[in-house]
């Protein structure tokens, strides 16, 4: 059964209308969906939304074929897939990943911020164990809009960038190092610690969480630029026309 809201497959209801409250349609949490599940949901979404993609993640290799059967784009990185165009994008997101292990968790943060409408601008392996290859990129820092800083091990990452920059830094902890990270936790919570100001932190591996943060930081923006140069215009017009 289907009304304007809600699709109800038997085994999940669809909100079809979150698009129209949040900007944003659903996305497809795959964990724990079996393959033909993830398949039908991702389907009923792009069947609402045929203008935008609409993003399933942390799939199975089995979810993934089966997406792929329905017309997904598999990204296998971040563990996800796509499907439908993605919308232009409005602002850049700087994705700053410490190491490769991270890798996985960035992608899925760089996947999200473009279907969710910005630019990712992905720099990877900048971890503090080397700091002179963060500084080595350091004027691309100031190139992006919002960075998102993915690390694990004992999470310190986003701490030296937010105090080089003052653009918004959203942390992602990792569950990425040796037994007294506890699987993440302790990078979570040296994040959550950070002296540097200007620094928010999302939970565990949660690059999707901080993509759609990232984009919705852009689009405000670029809707604020919008607002800004439109009085320009309208404060010109006036002036000309007094």
């Amino acid at each position: 059964m289907t009304d304007d809201r809600t699709a109800d497959l038997g085994f999940a209801r669809i909100d079809l209308d979150r698009a129209a409250r949040t900007g944003d349609p659903e996305v497809v949490y795959g964990a724990g969906k079996t393959p033909e599940q993830v398949a039908a949901i991702l389907s009923t979404l792009h069947q609402r939304h045929p203008d935008r993609a609409v993003l399933a993640t942390r799939l199975s290799l089995e979810a993934m074929d089966a997406a792929a059967g329905v017309g997904a784009e598999v990204h296998a990185v971040a563990r996800a897939v796509t499907l439908g165009p993605f919308p232009t994008p409005r602002g850049r997101v700087g994705i700053l990943s410490a190491g490769t292990s991270d890798a996985p968790v960035a992608a899925e943060a760089a996947l999200t911020v473009a279907v969710h409408g910005a630019e990712p601008v992905e720099i990877r392996d900048v971890g503090v164990a080397g700091l002179h290859r963060l500084l080595a990129v350091r004027d691309r820092l100031d190139e992006v809009d919002v960075l998102i800083v993915v690390a694990g091990m004992e999470g310190a990452l986003p701490s030296v960038v937010g105090g080089l920059v003052g653009t918004p830094v959203i942390a992602v902890p990792t569950s990425v190092g040796y037994g007294a990270s506890f699987g993440g936790l302790a990078a979570l919570l040296g994040m959550l610690n950070s002296c540097a100001p200007g620094v928010t932190v999302v939970n565990i591996d949660n690059g999707y969480g901080a993509g759609v943060a990232a984009a919705r930081i852009c689009r405000i923006g670029h809707r604020s630029a919008v607002e800004e140069a439109r009085q320009r215009r309208h404060e010109t017009t006036d002036g000309a026309t007094s």
